[in-house]
């Protein structure tokens, strides 16, 4: 973003921040429309929460961001409505059925006995099984449809119980809080766009997945980063945090070669 300095603080061009929307904005949409065409909910908003984080780390001003992202929200809220109040509308606007239907489990799981709601219920009571300390490492004794993939933290729930479900979301927030430490370090403007992504990629993952397998969030077909079954999904995770990885040896190896040549 391009500034000017007036005294101490720097003063942002308006025209410099609404262009640089305007680039993360336009190289976005072909991937995101390519996701949506495959009738793929989860990793739309996989790409969206990415392109918040892009947006927020750019450097944009909050007069602009504020009232963007409150624009934003007020959507989603009057979509929300709509679902509950006014289902023909959307109908009409090309959402699907099984679209609502997840929401109704969301708002009311114990009020369907659908697909969809059975699976959140059983999710719910998996978890709910495992009390404090688990029934132990491979004892699964609820059902729960898909438990090796996008359930699989009801499985956590039930064989480690309430402690070893938050001894694994504290290594995630190490594990995340680690990846900020290093775009914050390396001090680099592209550096800082790629970590950005990563991050939000795995924040977005863990937090959906672990939400939806508890009911606060609705469900999709998220995995949980690193322990769900999925090749791809797996391969994926480790190829970003490696290149985190990498921009923080460069980062080192610019520092030692910085201190070197001062030294000589």
């Amino acid at each position: 973003v391009v500034t000017k300095h007036n005294g101490d603080y720097p003063t942002h061009y308006p025209k410099a921040d609404f262009l640089l929307l305007g680039k993360i904005i336009l190289t976005s949409i072909p991937p995101l429309v390519l996701v949506m065409l495959q009738n793929d909910l989860g990793s739309t908003l996989v790409f969206i929460a990415i392109i918040i984080g892009l947006v927020l780390i750019s450097g944009v001003s909050w007069k602009i961001i504020l009232p963007l992202f409150t624009g934003v929200a007020a959507l989603g809220g009057t979509l929300l409505i709509l679902v509950v109040y006014n289902r023909d509308f959307l109908l009409r606007l090309g959402f699907k059925p099984y679209q609502f239907s997840r929401i109704d489990s969301w708002l009311n799981p114990y009020g369907d006995s659908g697909d969809t709601s059975y699976q959140l219920i059983q999710s719910i009571k998996a978890i709910g099984s495992g009390k404090m300390f688990g029934k132990g490492f491979g004892t699964s004794e609820v059902y729960v449809p898909v438990r090796e993939s996008d359930m699989i933290f009801s499985t956590i729930g039930e064989n480690f119980g309430f402690l070893g479900s938050c001894i694994l979301i504290f290594i995630y927030f190490l594990l995340i809080y680690q990846m900020i430490r290093i775009c914050f370090d390396t001090k680099n403007e592209f550096y800082a766009y790629i970590a950005t992504g990563v991050i939000m990629m795995i924040l977005f993952h863990v937090f959906e997945n672990i939400g939806m397998s508890i009911g606060l969030l609705p469900l999709t077909g998220i995995p949980l980063p690193f322990i769900s079954q999925g090749g791809t999904a797996l391969l994926g995770n480790m190829m970003g945090v490696g290149l985190i990885m990498s921009m923080r040896y460069h980062y080192r190896s610019y520092m030692f070669s910085e201190e070197d040549e001062d030294f000589k």
